[in-house]
């Protein structure tokens, strides 16, 4: 079965296609504009409310060790309870409740409770949004990448317009912005129609659910791969631009390249990524996903030419946006609907949020010995990863 082929959406009655679609847009718009607005401008806002420079990793560093532990911890509730989009809803809600509170704290405990207890509530917030999307994408709704790749545009628009809130209202709109736009996604997940539940199982309860995941063989290949390919980006996204300003690029040429990125990404999404899906299969793709991820890491390592920094960020679309569309396919295909929200939780913030963290850490000692030439590490992370994706064929 194929992920929302596009040839399926016209065996849609056009009732089912205007009312289900539209819900999951402002779903991944809400959610992605949440974080667009908050996620660049929060060490400012922490370092405004009295902490020092040590004391906003501290933050955020805790902030990632919460996520990776509530992200399952939600995604398994909601598959034990049956309950995704009223956990979805819910913890929406929190996010948005929490959040406001942030104005409301100063110094570094106060700041730390509540970082930590916003990074429970929003940690679930994507992958549940991915169960439920996925699902829908499988009854031939619509293409799950055209939700994505709003999600990805969101996001741009929500950094975009944080500047300009901040310009006119200080750091504290940003705060506030955020939490609007989450609750916005709350009520729109509480009321939205989805596919709908299947009957209840005694497996669902039977607390196996890790052992059962990893009993299937793609879906631990794919946690590697994924570890492997999604983390090698830490390097990039911590050193790029550190590296550009050394080779003497400036701020505009910089932010061109950046945005580069993130135009690849939203191609592929929409256009570029079911296309190669449906024609490489989720094996395939991943294949290309690690390849080109090997050869942009090469660049990198390689040389600082314009020409060939522009063709490397180009690549991003398929270094991320492939992988993710394939990641997303492979649990359509392999993991069973009562443990959907487990597997995606697991897969976003469990294994991607530990292969942040590891690789962003290692890239710090990395990048601070070798400089440029640490991206032959990232290169040989996905090289591993490459192999791998052969055992991913749908049987």
């Amino acid at each position: 079965m194929k992920l929302g082929s596009p040839g399926r959406w016209f065996d849609i009655p056009p009732s089912d296609r205007t009312s289900i679609l539209p819900a999951f847009l402002i779903l991944y718009a809400a959610l992605y504009l949440a974080y667009g607005t908050q996620s660049a401008y929060l060490p400012a806002f922490l370092q405004s409310h009295g902490l020092a420079v040590e004391q906003i990793g501290l933050v955020l560093a805790a902030g990632t060790v919460i996520r990776i532990g509530a992200g399952p911890l939600t995604g398994r509730l909601a598959d034990y309870l049956e309950a995704r989009k009223q956990l979805l809803a819910l913890a929406a809600c929190l996010s948005s409740f929490i959040g406001l509170t942030y104005n409301l704290a100063f110094g570094f405990a106060a700041l730390l409770v509540v970082s930590m207890l916003h990074a429970g509530a929003t940690a679930s917030l994507a992958p549940l949004s991915d169960a439920l999307s996925v699902a829908a994408a499988r009854e031939r709704a619509f293409q799950y990448g055209w939700v994505r790749g709003a999600g990805s545009i969101a996001f741009i628009g929500g950094t975009l317009a944080s500047g300009q809130l901040i310009d006119r209202f200080g750091l504290s709109s940003i705060i506030l912005t955020s939490s609007v736009f989450f609750l916005i996604m709350a009520i729109c997940a509480a009321t939205m129609r989805g596919p709908a539940d299947g009957p209840h199982s005694a497996e669902a309860y039977d607390g196996g659910a890790i052992r059962a995941l990893l009993g299937i063989a793609a879906y631990r290949r794919l946690l590697i791969i994924g570890f492997l390919v999604i983390g090698s980006h830490a390097l990039n996204d911590t050193f790029a631009v550190i590296q550009w300003r050394r080779a003497g690029y400036d701020n505009l040429s910089i932010s061109l390249m950046w945005s580069e990125a993130v135009v690849a990404e939203v191609i592929v999404f929409f256009l570029v990524g079911p296309w190669l899906i449906e024609r490489l299969g989720v094996a395939g793709a991943a294949a290309l996903s690690a390849g080109a991820a090997l050869l942009r890491w090469s660049v990198m390592a390689s040389t600082s030419e314009m020409s060939a920094l522009i063709g490397a960020q180009a690549l991003h679309g398929l270094t991320f946006a492939l992988l993710h569309l394939a990641a997303m396919g492979i649990m359509a295909r392999f993991v069973p609907d009562r443990l959907a929200a487990t597997a995606q939780t697991i897969y976003g913030t469990g294994a991607l949020g530990i292969a942040s963290a590891i690789m962003t850490t290692a890239s710090g000692y990395l990048y601070g010995m070798f400089g440029a030439q640490s991206f032959w590490a990232m290169a040989a992370c996905c090289a591993i990863a490459l192999p791998l994706t052969r055992r991913l064929k749908v049987p």
